[in-house]
Parts: C-alpha cells; structure tokens; sequence
C-alpha cells in the first residue's frame, strides 16, 4: 500500500505521542521525544495538532514530524524503517515540495536522525549541514545525588512562578496560560516541572522533564536560569533534580540537547553528571 501523509488532528495526537514513546531507546540516536510535542504545547492542543505530520502505510505510523518554528521540521522514523527507501523518497518528495504542506518555499530547516536513508537523500538533493547541536545522556541505573538547593514540585499554584523564571532565563513571552495549556495535554501525564529556589526564597532556575515510560529515556526541555541569578551553580543542580525527577518516574537515563556553540550550556550540563555524545546537525536550504 502507498505511504500517506497526514494531519493527526486533536484527535490523533495520543497515537502519535504513543509511536514516539515506543520509538525511544537507549541505543537510538537522539530524536524527536514525546516531551518535544508536549513542550509546544503550552501554545494549545490545536496548533500542536497543525504542527505535527505522519507519514503511514496500511494503519501503522511510520514517520512523525514537528513544524518546530517557521521553516523547521523535526522528523523522526519508526527504528525499523530508517533505511526503508519507499519511505525515505517519500519523505524527501513531501518535505521539498510545498504544496504537500509540510514545508513552505525559501529557507527550511530539517533534523532527521543521523544515520538514516532520508538524510542521505537530503544530501544528494541538495541541502547541506547546518550548525552542530551537542546530545548529552545521564545514565540512570545508579541512585542520583542530592541537587543541594530547595527544589519544588511545579503545581497549578505555582505556574505563573515557573513562568516567569522561563521569561527571565530566556527572554520569551511565556505565561501561566501557556504552563496550564502544556499541563492538559496528554504527554505531561509522565511529565514533571521543576523550580530551584535559593537561600533566600527567590526562585532561581526552572526545568520541564518528560518521560517516554518506564525503561525508556527522559527528556529535558527546557532548562533556563534567572538572569540574576547566574553563575552561581543553579543550572547545574536543576539539571541534577531533573535527573533525578526522570529516575523517579522510571526513566531509564536523561537526554537534553544545546547547540553545541553554546559552550556554558554543555558544562553545565557535564558537571550534573551528563555525558557528551556525538554530535548532529539538521540538513538546511537556503531561501
């Protein structure tokens, strides 16, 4: 039967939050994570819903992609089917025209998994390697430590608190609406935010981690600090609860990923005990 291209609706979003939970493993390259879908959102179930394409064959999800901002798609492809060439020349027929609606004319940007056959098609169409990204992993078999500060559990409460330590780390318009809007979607089910508050009671660091189920990797999107409250070892010991928050909900390691220029970004994440993996980098084309 012949691979089809489709819009999952509000409807099909727990179909395919649940192939990108069963795809994830420890072996695989970093990919696309049920924590990215429910990272997007804090913007509502319907334009989560417009973002994200599957691409099937006879029923089952073979490929799931997210609209991540203009121009950029990030695809991830069932593990048995990474070298399936019908489906890859799909991929790459969909992706590089518009009118299939997925990509739109001029600029694009595509993270694919490394290794896969769609990746060396992109190549041979064209797009090159844009800017390298670093993966880290922390294993989770062993008991995490303590992260040394007060950390707190982020509840209804709590959200405009979370928020507005996001807007402060990373300059975004991010408000209690938005946490409340991520919380109702079905991946925060096995999800978690977290706050670091400093001697003095002021919230300090906040971090979002999403498990894909017991047994499988956890994922950390995002982490940020307070402007004011930099240099002071507050993202690391964030970034340990968040370890250990995944540990807790059976997470079988933790996965985060950062440009790799952003050099503060990968120590950090390396001080809380995270190991650095091999680098990857999105196909692009120019406009």
């Amino acid at each position: 039967m012949a691979i089809v291209l489709g819009e999952p609706g509000i409807d099909g979003l727990s179909e395919a939050v649940g192939v990108l939970r069963e795809w994830q493993d420890d072996g695989a390259p970093m990919q696309l994570h049920p924590g990215d879908l429910g990272w997007f959102w804090r913007s509502g179930a319907e334009a989560t819903a417009a973002a994200v394409r599957t691409w099937g064959r006879n029923g089952r999800i073979l490929a799931v992609g997210l609209l991540d901002g203009p121009g950029l798609l990030r695809l991830t492809i069932a593990p048995d089917a990474h070298q399936e060439e019908e489906l890859a020349r799909q991929l790459v027929q969909d992706v590089t025209r518009p009118e299939r609606g997925v990509l739109p004319e001029g600029k694009a940007n595509i993270e694919a998994p490394m290794g896969a056959l769609v990746d060396d098609l992109l190549c041979e169409e064209g797009w090159d390697t844009d800017e390298p990204w670093t993966p880290l992993r922390r294993d989770l078999t062993e008991p995490v430590e303590d992260a040394g500060v007060r950390i707190e559990v982020v509840g209804p409460e709590e959200a405009h608190a979370y928020a507005a330590v996001h807007r402060a780390a990373f300059g975004s318009r991010f408000r209690g609406e938005g946490w409340h809007a991520m919380a109702a979607g079905s991946p925060y089910a096995d999800a978690r935010c977290l706050l670091a508050y400093d001697d003095h009671g002021n919230a300090v660091a906040a971090v979002t981690v999403w498990s894909a189920g017991p047994g499988r990797p956890g994922l950390l999107e995002p982490m940020g600090v307070h402007r004011e409250h930099r240099r002071h070892g507050y993202g690391g010991a964030i970034t340990v609860a968040a370890a250990a928050a995944l540990q807790e909900l059976g997470s079988s390691s933790a996965l985060v990923c950062t440009p790799s220029s952003n050099t503060g970004a990968v120590a950090t994440y390396k001080s809380a005990g995270f190991r650095q993996q091999p680098e990857t980098r999105d196909r692009y084309r120019d406009a």
